[in-house]
């Protein structure tokens, strides 16, 4: 008969394990509402052993926050390849998958949670909207971004957040098509400022032109124009639109 043995872990390693364990348990409650019994439970060590590691609750919970925000960066990623419409709404799924993975943890992040007023839960805030936002302006292939561009973009991707937050608020309206429907809040945005500004006009022009009939921007145009008209689009009288399937 074998008797098993428990590896000890390394600082570095058993840290991240509770980085881990806290940020799974933050997934699913608010980290008002874990405690650091609970973390050492999970984690299958002593309470006294969690504070040998990390301080406070406080600097675990940022630990946390750090490795989720660096997640959540990562989501706006995306080869630039194939049209901006495509390309948005693949970086949509995966942005609201990870709201939907981790919610309670995601209204964190985004509200400062018990770490409201520390300037570095702040500054991760920040570092995510802003990794967002060059990640955007990076597809659309402009290297200094004129003032209205930068607006609509930084309004986008504040938009994506509020948009994501009242979502979690019951998630009554189905994920996809909320998905879809930031996709076409861009288009907008971006067709507004286009009526005032000639670079915009110009932009949103040639992100048009590489667009299919059949993508989110060219549905859009499509449902636009039959409002237009004085109808109603079958997408919207059957109850929301389809979101078109999104390549992984």
């Amino acid at each position: 008969m074998t008797t098993g043995v428990r590896r000890r872990m390394g600082v570095e390693e058993r840290r991240q394990q509770l980085i881990g364990v806290a940020l799974e348990l933050f997934s699913h409650r608010s980290p008002d509402e874990v405690s650091i019994d609970e973390i050492a439970a999970a984690a299958g060590i002593s309470r006294p052993l969690v504070y040998h590691y990390f301080p406070g609750k406080l600097s675990l919970y940022e630990a946390a926050l750090r490795r989720a925000a660096d997640e959540l960066a990562l989501r706006f990623v995306e080869p630039r390849e194939g049209p901006l419409g495509a390309r948005l709404l693949r970086v949509m799924g995966r942005f609201f998958a990870f709201v939907d993975d981790h919610g309670p943890g995601f209204s964190a992040l985004m509200r400062g949670g018990p770490a409201v007023g520390s300037s570095q839960t702040h500054a991760m805030i920040d570092e995510v909207r802003r990794a967002a936002y060059e990640q955007i302006v990076a597809h659309l292939g402009v290297s200094e971004p004129p003032a209205r561009l930068e607006l609509v973009v930084r309004s986008w991707v504040s938009l994506a957040e509020s948009t994501a937050l009242i979502w979690l608020d019951g998630r009554r309206i189905p994920r996809a098509e909320l998905e879809l429907q930031l996709v076409h809040d861009f288009a907008a945005l971006a067709a507004v400022s286009a009526a005032y500004d000639a670079e915009m006009a110009a932009l949103l022009v040639r992100i048009l032109a590489d667009e299919p009939a059949d993508g989110p921007f060219g549905q859009l145009v499509g449902r636009l124009g039959v409002l237009a008209a004085g109808g109603i689009p079958d997408a919207v009288a059957g109850g929301g639109p389809e979101a078109p399937p999104v390549p992984r």
